[in-house]
């Protein structure tokens, strides 16, 4: 999958390959690699309609697979495929979920995240009850989802960094530092990442943060969340899209009232109309989603090791990237044969999970 990954970032530079002719490749060809160097018939043989064949032959010409790929390690970007284990679980279950994922900072899986957007120009009202219910929220143990945007997504990714609660920003471009968009928000992408948070995006690097990828990413914002709270949104807001989404997604739409006067409002107020719950309190949004006790379920995950040994092993794997058995044996200087019974005791209480290969992770 390593050597594979190439081949994804270089057909992610396509932009007639989204995610339902990713899909077909992937079904048809026995890896990405196979398929960039299919023949026109194979891609044909794989559902991809002429037309489209056409312009994935024309531009394979100007992408290099390996230089892109070497341009992601320099920015220390990483990247996470559908098929992979890794791959965020909720996105994964949404039908427009992105083949392929960059991101900055840490992923999980299986985060618990409500996702917080609103107006650009928030008003003093928006920007306290922002501030309020993010930092709430994100105290309870649920990482808060954004898209750190000017307004109510920059209070709610702030607060989180403030109390070093995890926040993820869902960028509409690339996520290296000259493609980061608003310019202005590079130190607070900076800060998401030092404090544990991710910024993630579908864009491979150097995307520009064009108009029309702001509505597309939003699918992502909700489809990484069980649910999203709209704080302020005028008629026309974006916010208003990533709640069409939510409603598409099976995902909760709250949604905070106000003034009748505001312009801010007219949004909000009409999504409670048409059957948004109405919060006041981050309560409101916890006892809908059946979620009292955050912090009991994370701590419930929990891997717990039995023994110092299964510590050490434990505190030497990742949810992410595979270790092969024999590395993971110097390092934690332990002989291979002995460091392989212990690791099927481990994978069978659950703790650890064998991908091949001899390769495991932590089984989270």
């Amino acid at each position: 999958m390593d050597n594979d990954k190439k081949y994804y970032n270089a057909f992610n530079f396509i932009p007639q390959i989204g995610p339902v002719r990713f899909r077909k490749l992937i079904n048809h060809f026995e890896s990405m690699e196979n398929a960039w160097n299919a023949r026109a018939f194979e891609f044909y043989e794989a559902g991809i309609e002429q037309d489209i064949v056409e312009k994935i032959l024309e531009s394979k010409k100007n992408i290099f697979v390996d230089q892109e790929f070497e341009k992601l390690e320099k920015e220390n970007i990483k990247m996470v495929t559908i098929d992979e284990s890794s791959y965020p679980k909720l996105l994964k279950e949404t039908c427009s979920a992105p083949a392929v994922l960059y991101f900055k900072g840490k992923i999980e899986k299986d985060d618990l995240a409500i996702a917080i957007v609103g107006s650009r120009k928030v008003s003093i009202y928006g920007k306290q009850v922002a501030s309020k219910l993010a930092s709430e929220l994100s105290g309870t143990g649920m990482a808060i989802v954004s898209g750190m945007a000017l307004g109510v997504d920059t209070i709610a990714h702030n607060e989180c960094v403030k109390l070093e609660n995890k926040t993820i920003a869902v960028l509409g471009g690339g996520i290296d530092t000259a493609s980061i968009y608003p310019s202005s928000n590079c130190q607070i992408a900076e800060n998401i990442i030092s404090s544990g948070g991710t910024i993630i995006s579908e864009y491979p690097i150097g995307t520009p943060p064009l108009k029309q990828h702001f509505p597309t990413r939003n699918r992502i914002i909700s489809g990484l969340s069980l649910g999203i709270l709209v704080i302020e949104a005028s008629e026309r807001s974006g916010a208003l899209i990533t709640a069409r989404f939510a409603l598409e997604q099976n995902r909760e739409v709250f949604a905070v009232p106000g003034s009748v006067f505001s312009n801010n409002s007219i949004g909000t107020n009409n999504l409670i109309k048409l059957g948004a719950k109405p919060v006041t309190r981050s309560e409101d949004i916890l006892e809908e989603l059946n979620l009292e006790s955050v912090a009991e379920i994370k701590k419930a995950r929990e891997i717990i090791p039995d023994n110092e040994k299964e510590k050490l092993i434990l505190e030497n794997l990742s949810a992410d990237e595979p270790i092969q058995i024999d590395k993971l044996a110097k390092i934690i200087k332990i002989n291979t044969s002995a460091l392989s019974s212990l690791l099927t005791l481990m994978e069978i209480k659950g703790k650890v999970r064998n991908v091949g290969g001899m390769r495991y992770v932590l089984a989270k």
